[in-house]
C-alpha cells in the first residue's frame, strides 16, 4: 500500500488557481468493472478473431480461456481494483481465471507490464510465462517479457515457481525463466525505463490518475467535508465518461502508483495539487497537452518523455510513516466533525 504525500496548503492554493467548473453531480456510471475489462485500445487489437477498437473501452471483456492479441497496437486490461495489465506491440495474453480473489492470466508472446497500486492478502494474482507461475505479492511494477523468457521486478516482490523451484524476486531484479538453477539477478532499471512499453505505461498511469482526481470529487455530497454521494460503492473501479475509461478510487487515503501518481479517495481528492475537471472530454495520446484543458501530470521519464506538464511524481522515500498516519487521521477527523463526534479513535491499521 502506497500513499502520496503533498503539502496541504500548496494543494489548496494550486487548486484554487487552476480550477475550472467542477462536476455538479456524480457522472452516470456503467457499473464497476470486472477483471478482464478492456480499459483502452489503440491500433490493431483483437479478442480471439474479433477485432476491437477504441469504442470498446470499458465494455469489452476478456473472459476465461479468451486471448487478447495486439499487432501494431497496445491495450490496457483491468484486473483486481488497482491492478492494470498493459500489452505492447505484437503481444498476447490469455485469461485463465478472472476472479477477484483468484486472478490469473498467461503471457503467450511479446511483453506485458503489470502495475499494482493496491493488493490485499486475499488477492491471489498469478501470471504464467514460459512454464513458470509467478505470484505478485506486493504493490509494484512487473515486466513479463515472453520473447526473451525474462521476468523483471522494477518495484515490489514476486514468488516464481517453475519445475519444483521457488525463487523470490524483489525490486530491481530479473529472472531468466529458461534455465535450471534459477537465481534472480540485478538489472539496470534506467535502460528499461527508456523502452516503448514502459514509457507508454507511465503515460497511461498518469492519465488514469488524472481521471481519478476528476471522478473522486464527484462522490462526495456537500464538498470536501461532506458525505459519500450517490454511486459510491467503496474502493473499486469507477467509470469516468469525461476520460472514457475506468479509474481506480480507493476507500480512504491516497494510494501511490509505482509510477508516482496518486489515486485519491473522495475525502482526500480535494487536496490534490491541481483541478482541471469540469464537463470536458479528455482524450489519451502521446502528447499530454492534447489530453484536454488544464494542467497535467508529467511522466518525467528517463530516456525521453512526452512533454512538460505540471505535477511531477514524488519520490517514494519522501513518504514517512507519520505522514501516512496524518493523512488517515485527517480523513477520519472530517467524518467525526461532520457527525458532531467529540471522541477520536484509530479505525485503520497503519501500513508503512
Amino acid at each position: 500500500m502506497r500513499y502520496l504525500t503533498l503539502k496541504a496548503a500548496g494543494g489548496f492554493l494550486l487548486a484554487a488557481m487552476v480550477s475550472v467548473p467542477a462536476l455538479a453531480d456524480t457522472p452516470t456510471q456503467r457499473g464497476t468493472a470486472n477483471p478482464g475489462t478492456i480499459n483502452y485500445v489503440e491500433g490493431q487489437v483483437s479478442i480471439g478473431n474479433e477485432p476491437i477498437g477504441a469504442n470498446s473501452a470499458g465494455s469489452a471483456l476478456l473472459g476465461p480461456d479468451q486471448t487478447l492479441t495486439t499487432q501494431s497496437g497496445k491495450a490496457e486490461v483491468l484486473l483486481t481494483p488497482g491492478v492494470f495489465a498493459r500489452l505492447g506491440n505484437n503481444s498476447s495474453m490469455e485469461m485463465v481465471t478472472p476472479n477477484l480473489t483468484n486472478t490469473q492470466f498467461s503471457v503467450e508472446k511479446g511483453e506485458v507490464i503489470v502495475e499494482v497500486a493496491e493488493i490485499h492478502p486475499e488477492n491471489n494474482l498469478l501470471v504464467s510465462e514460459d512454464g513458470a507461475t509467478i505470484q505478485l505479492q506486493k504493490t509494484g511494477l512487473y515486466d513479463f517479457d515472453a520473447g526473451h523468457a525474462q521476468f523483471r521486478v522494477f518495484d515490489g516482490q514476486a514468488m516464481v515457481q517453475a519445475e519444483g523451484e521457488h525463487v523470490k524476486v524483489k525490486g530491481g531484479h530479473e529472472l531468466n525463466l529458461n534455465v535450471t538453477m534459477r537465481k534472480a539477478q540485478k538489472f539496470d532499471k534506467k535502460s528499461y525505463e527508456a523502452g516503448d512499453l514502459y514509457r507508454w505505461s507511465s503515460l497511461r498511469s498518469a492519465y488514469v490518475a488524472e481521471a481519478n482526481v476528476n471522478a473522486a470529487r464527484g462522490y462526495l455530497a456537500g464538498g470536501w467535508d461532506g458525505w459519500y454521494g450517490n454511486g459510491w460503492i467503496g474502493s473499486g473501479w469507477y467509470w469516468n465518461p469525461w476520460f472514457s475509461c475506468y479509474t481506480f478510487i480507493p476507500g480512504d487515503g491516497i494510494f501511490y502508483s509505482p509510477f508516482g501518481w496518486g489515486f485519491y479517495s473522495p475525502f482526500i481528492a480535494y487536496e490534490a495539487p491541481f483541478y482541471f475537471g469540469g464537463r470536458y472530454h479528455h482524450h489519451f495520446g502521446n502528447d499530454i497537452h492534447a489530453w484536454g484543458p488544464g494542467v497535467h501530470y508529467t511522466p518525467g521519464l528517463r530516456g525521453g518523455g512526452y512533454g512538460n506538464g505540471f505535477a511531477r511524481r514524488i519520490p517514494r522515500w519522501r513518504i514517512s510513516w507519520g505522514q501516512v498516519q496524518c493523512r488517515r487521521w485527517i480523513s477520519w477527523w472530517r467524518v467525526c466533525r461532520r457527525r458532531g463526534s467529540s471522541w477520536w479513535w484509530w479505525p485503520w491499521p497503519v501500513n508503512s
